[in-house]
């Protein structure tokens, strides 16, 4: 946890001064939320924008997109159509009916967790697997659709408190 603060401080400073210049790959993330996402990734699995991934499932509607979060957050809402695999407890079973072949997009709160199962995906011999680029913070501030058990839903699990500032749009919800 004080690593953790020790990192939000130093990357506090950097954008307070001005020195977080690199671009995001979707225009639509905060400078700030950019750095921190790039200390955060390990850059395992290619990224796909909030953008790009709303074009796509337009494109391609066998592509499968998968929620790597926890049941709470889930329960809270997700993108339509997003399949629930557990991160804490993901195994090969959860995904035996899925073709490799299949073009598959994985999220998460802010993108670390899904990249962990984007790793364990490719490794299974799965063959187009994406990340979602800032995960469900980043889908939800760009007012994009998301939904509940009961239909669409502005509410957001902001996984936690100190996360959660990463998320300026949609309700947060953490039951």
């Amino acid at each position: 946890m004080k690593r953790l603060l020790l990192m939000w401080s130093a990357l506090l400073t950097l954008v307070g001064c001005g020195s977080a210049q690199t671009k995001a790959p979707d225009q639509g993330v905060s400078p700030a939320y950019a750095t921190l996402l790039r200390t955060m990734y390990k850059s395992t699995v290619p990224t796909v924008s909030a953008a790009e991934l709303a074009q796509l499932r337009q494109q391609r509607p066998g592509l499968a997109l998968l929620d790597t979060r926890t049941p709470a957050e889930y329960n809270v809402s997700h993108l339509a159509g997003a399949r629930f695999v557990d991160y804490e407890a993901f195994t090969a079973a959860a995904v035996r009916d899925l073709p490799r072949e299949q073009p598959v997009v994985v999220y998460c709160s802010v993108g670390v967790r899904s990249e962990r199962i984007g790793e364990q995906l490719r490794a299974l011999g799965f063959r187009d697997v994406r990340n979602l680029y800032g995960g469900i913070f980043q889908w939800a501030n760009e007012a994009r659709p998301l939904v509940d058990a009961h239909g669409p839903t502005q509410r957001v699990h902001p996984y936690s408190a100190l996360w959660g500032a990463w998320l300026t749009r949609g309700e947060k919800a953490y039951n």
